[in-house]
């Protein structure tokens, strides 16, 4: 599992819990925007669950977001 644990993935998360809480979320708004349970914002942002592109896009859009300038601050950094 060398990509849960890479650098990149780590940004990645750090990105995301990040911009959750510049948009003055928890992580059980988040999840409650995405109808998902808790646990699933909580997996993501410690590394513990990967994410696809689509899952990508969906978590921008709840944190209103562009998808593709949220994902230029993960490989900007």
């Amino acid at each position: 599992m060398k990509a849960l644990r890479s650098r990149e993935h780590r940004m990645l998360c750090t990105v995301l819990a990040e911009a959750r809480m510049q948009a003055g979320l928890t992580q059980r708004g988040l999840a409650e925007r995405l109808k998902r349970p808790h646990s699933y914002v909580a997996k993501i942002e410690g590394g513990e669950r990967r994410i696809d592109v689509i899952e990508f896009a969906e978590l921008a859009r709840a944190l209103r977001l562009d998808p593709c300038k949220l994902l230029g601050e993960v490989l900007n950094r």
